[in-house]
C-alpha cells in the first residue's frame, strides 16, 4: 500500500486488536466466573448442609442406641439407675431430630421422610417399653422382650435407611464439587492458553501492521541517505507510517532544492571569491604604487618646495613665500595621509601571530613611543592593574597609542590626565581610557569611527582623521568592538576583547 493510498490508523488497529481479546477475555472470565460460583455452592452444600445432616443423624443413631441399651439394662436389673441412658438418649433424640429439621430434613423431603419413619420406629419402640419402666411394674415377660427386640429392629432399619441415604447425598455432593472443579481447572488452563494466544496474535499483528512498514520506510530512508538522494520515499502500512514517509519525502525534496540552492552559492561565492582574489591582487598593486611610486614624487616636489624656500628666501615678496609654504605643507601632508591609508589597509590582511600579552607592557610600549607628546603637553598617565590578553602585540600597541595620543592631542586649558583600565564582563574583558580633554558631542559619537572624518580644523588640531577608524578595524579584526561612552563624566573610550581562555583572569 503507498502513501497515496493510506491504510487504517494505528489507532484503529489497535482498537480492533484490543476490543477482540477484550471479547475473548470477558467471555472466558464470565465462564470462571460461573464455574468457581458453582464450586463455590457445591462446597457450601456438602460442608453446611449434607455434612451436619450426616453428623445429626449419627447422634440420633447413637442416642437411639443408648436408650435401647438403658430399658434393656433396668429390665433386667430394676435398678434406677440404669435408666440414666435411656433418660439422656431421650434428649439427645430430640436435639439431634431438631437439628435435621433445621438441616433441611423437613416433611416433603427425602431426607425428611427418611427422619420421619425413625421418629415413628422409634415412637413405636418407645410406646412399647414404656409400661416395663414404670415404678412397680411387673417383671418383663420373654414375649414383651420379643415384641421390644422386633420394634427396635424396625428403629435399625430406618436409621440404616436414613443414614444409606445420607451416605448417597454426601457421595452425589463430593461429585458435584469435583466436576465445578475440574471445570474451573479447564477453565482457568484455557484462559491462560488464551492469552497466550492473545499475546501470539497481539505481537504477529504488530509486526504485520506496523513494525514491518517501519523497517520497509527505514530502508528506503538508509538507501536516500547513503546511496541515491534522489529515489523516492513512499512508505506504507497504516496511515500514520504512509504520512510518515510523505513528510521524509517531502523532506528529501527540499534537501535536494536545499542542495541545488547551496551549490549555486558556492559557485557564486567561488565568483566572488576569485573576484575579490583579483581585487586584492589590485589592492597589493595599489599599495606598491602607493608606497613607492607615489611617494618619490612627492618627496621631489616637497624637497624642491624646501629648496626654493631657503634660497630665495628675502628675495620673494610674501605671498610667493606663502605659496611655497603652502605646497610644501600640501605635500608633506600627502605624504602622511598616504602612510596612514597604507596602515589602515595593511591591519588584518598579512595576519601576525596572536600571543598572550600583558596588556599593561603595551600600554608601557605606547607611551616609550608617545614620550615626546607627554613631555610637550605636560600629561600624566595612569593605568591601573591590566590582564594578558591574545592579541597581536604591534596592532594592540597602536589602538593605546592612537587613544592615549588624541587624549594628550584634544587637551584643554589644564595638562592632560588619562587613565587607563580594564574590567571583565562575561567572555570578555573591557578597556577603558578616559581623560580630561576637551570632550566630544554625543551626537559625533558613531561618525568619529569613519575614515578621515574630523571635528575640527587642521590649523587647530593636526592629524588625517584616520586614527579612531584603524582602532576600530583592529578591536574588530581581534573579534572586539569599540565605542565612545557617552554616559561618562570624562571623555572615555572602550573596547572590548575575547578574554583569554589559558589566563582569563587579571
Amino acid at each position: 500500500m503507498s502513501a497515496d493510498a493510506p491504510g487504517r490508523p494505528i489507532g484503529r488497529w489497535f482498537a480492533l486488536f484490543a476490543i477482540g481479546g477484550a471479547v475473548l477475555l470477558l467471555a472466558a472470565l464470565a465462564g470462571g466466573g460461573i464455574a468457581l460460583s458453582n464450586l463455590t455452592d457445591a462446597r457450601n452444600r456438602l460442608l453446611d448442609v449434607i455434612g451436619p445432616q450426616r453428623l445429626a443423624a449419627l447422634q440420633l443413631s447413637t442416642a437411639l442406641l443408648n436408650q435401647e441399651s438403658g430399658v434393656r439394662g433396668y429390665q433386667l436389673g430394676r435398678r434406677p439407675e440404669f435408666l440414666a441412658p435411656y433418660t439422656d438418649g431421650l434428649r439427645a433424640q430430640a436435639d439431634a431430630v431438631a437439628q435435621l429439621r433445621q438441616a433441611g430434613a423437613v416433611p416433603g423431603t427425602g431426607i425428611g421422610a427418611d427422619l420421619d419413619a425413625v421418629v415413628r420406629a422409634a415412637a413405636a419402640w418407645q410406646a412399647e417399653a414404656a409400661p416395663t419402666l414404670a415404678p412397680g411394674a411387673p417383671p418383663v415377660t420373654p414375649a414383651q422382650v420379643e415384641r421390644g427386640r422386633m420394634l427396635f429392629d424396625a428403629v435399625r432399619a430406618a436409621l440404616a435407611t436414613q443414614l444409606d441415604h445420607l451416605a448417597e447425598i454426601r457421595e452425589t455432593g463430593r461429585a458435584e464439587l469435583d466436576t465445578a472443579a475440574s471445570v474451573l481447572t479447564a477453565l482457568l488452563v484455557a484462559v491462560a492458553v488464551l492469552a497466550v494466544l492473545l499475546f501470539a496474535v497481539l505481537l504477529l499483528g504488530l509486526r504485520q501492521v506496523i513494525t514491518r512498514p517501519i523497517l520497509r520506510l527505514a530502508g528506503e530512508v538508509r538507501q536516500v541517505a547513503g546511496e541515491d538522494i534522489h529515489r523516492p520515499v513512499r512508505g506504507s502500512g497504516p496511515r500514520e507510517i504512509a504520512q510518515l514517509g510523505a513528510d521524509v519525502d517531502a523532506m528529501r525534496r527540499r534537501i535536494l532544492d536545499e542542495v541545488a540552492e547551496l551549490e549555486r552559492a558556492h559557485a557564486m561565492l567561488d565568483k566572488r571569491t576569485r573576484e575579490l582574489e583579483r581585487s586584492n591582487a589590485d589592492l597589493e598593486q595599489f599599495a606598491y604604487v602607493a608606497s613607492h611610486d607615489l611617494q618619490e614624487p612627492l618627496r621631489k616636489v616637497a624637497s624642491f618646495c624646501q629648496l626654493l624656500q631657503r634660497r630665495y628666501q628675502g628675495l620673494l615678496d610674501e605671498r610667493g613665500e606663502q605659496y611655497i609654504e603652502y605646497a610644501v605643507d600640501g605635500a608633506k601632508r600627502m605624504q602622511d595621509l598616504i602612510n596612514d591609508l597604507l596602515a589602515f589597509s595593511r591591519v588584518g590582511r598579512k595576519p601576525g601571530e596572536h600571543v598572550v600579552t600583558d596588556a599593561g607592557e603595551l600600554v608601557d610600549a605606547a607611551l616609550a613611543n608617545l614620550e615626546v607628546a607627554l613631555s610637550l603637553s605636560g600629561g600624566k598617565v595612569d593605568r591601573g592593574e591590566l590582564p594578558a590578553v591574545r592579541v597581536e602585540p604591534v596592532l594592540m600597541t597602536a589602538v593605546f597609542q592612537n587613544l592615549i595620543g588624541n587624549a594628550l592631542k584634544f587637551r584643554g586649558e589644564t595638562p592632560p590626565e588619562v587613565r587607563v583600565t580594564a574590567e571583565r564582563d562575561g567572555d570578555d574583558w573591557v578597556f577603558s581610557v578616559s581623560d580630561n580633554g576637551i570632550g566630544i558631542d554625543p551626537e559625533y559619537a558613531e561618525r568619529i569611527f569613519a575614515l578621515f572624518q574630523r571635528l575640527h580644523t587642521r590649523t587647530a588640531y593636526p592629524g588625517t582623521g584616520i586614527g579612531l577608524a584603524m582602532c576600530r578595524r583592529i578591536v574588530e579584526y581581534h573579534g572586539g568592538r569599540i565605542w565612545l561612552d557617552t554616559e561618562a563624566d570624562r571623555t572615555t573610550f572602550r573596547f572590548a576583547v575575547p578574554a583569554n581562555p589559558d589566563n582569563g583572569d587579571a
